[in-house]
């Protein structure tokens, strides 16, 4: 069993494959609109994964920096970063991958916004890391740039991750893959472990098993108030979704905006 994202990278876009990071993104330009004087050049996406958003924004003209914890993530990441118009033209949307701790990253210097997406922000599950992150990102936003996060709502880690089962099986690049996924949610310390198996099938028939513990952590919003104000954001809004409708407790994801304070 190992910790962390280097086993779930490989079938990470398929457990998301009902994202609609167009749609996401649509959000996010929105929100740039409403809460900026002009529109960031340079944007940060902590804790990018994959890079399916980083991508997705740099393809509408931001110049990217992408920051993950996952050498493997970030391989695939720095993949999609390539656009092809044909077998002889193949041209790299201009994205600089760090791989970096989203607690305590350094960059070159500050940037207009910062956009943290898929939950990342629950995987900050030890006393003090929210607060490090959010150090983290004021430190390096322009004065009055803005941090667009989402979380996972207590609600979610309450009612839908709980201690439940769910299996994914599909095909990966021709092969097949078996995913099984369990929960284990301890409301006393707010901390849900997932436990993942998976099988991925060889060349010769055969499949190979991995196993990987991943942990998020529930916080209320009040949490997450305190820790912006702690750190030198004002909260501006949370909404319950892309259509900017106010966040709600029975909400499975809340999408959070905060200004940096300078």
């Amino acid at each position: 069993m190992t910790e962390g994202y280097d086993v779930i990278a490989k079938v990470y876009d398929k457990l998301n494959a009902d994202i609609d990071y167009i749609a996401w993104a649509d959000f996010i330009e929105k929100t740039f609109e409403r809460f900026l004087k002009k529109k960031p050049e340079l944007v940060l996406d902590l804790a990018c994964g994959t890079g399916s958003m980083t991508v997705e924004l740099a393809r509408r003209g931001y110049d990217m920096i992408g920051v993950d914890g996952s050498e493997q993530m970030l391989s695939i990441a720095s993949e999609r970063a390539y656009v092809n118009f044909g077998e002889e033209n193949e041209y790299r949307l201009p994205i600089l991958y760090l791989l970096q701790d989203m607690r305590s990253f350094e960059l070159y210097g500050t940037v207009g916004a910062v956009v943290s997406c898929l939950d990342s922000i629950n995987y900050l599950t030890g006393e003090g890391d929210l607060g490090k992150c959010f150090l983290s990102v004021h430190n390096y936003l322009d004065p009055n740039g803005i941090f667009v996060f989402d979380i996972n709502t207590p609600y979610k880690f309450e009612n839908i991750y709980a201690d439940n089962a769910y299996i994914l099986e599909d095909d990966i690049d021709g092969a097949s893959v078996y995913c099984g996924w369990q929960n284990f949610f301890d409301d006393k310390s707010g901390i849900c472990d997932f436990y993942l198996t998976l099988f991925s099938e060889n060349e010769d028939g055969s499949y190979t098993r991995e196993e990987e513990c991943q942990h998020e952590r529930r916080y209320t919003m009040e949490e997450v108030k305190e820790a912006l104000k702690k750190c030198g954001f004002e909260f501006l809004a949370a909404y319950s979704d892309y259509n900017f409708t106010a966040a709600e407790d029975k909400d499975k994801r809340w999408y959070i905006v905060a200004r940096a304070i300078k």
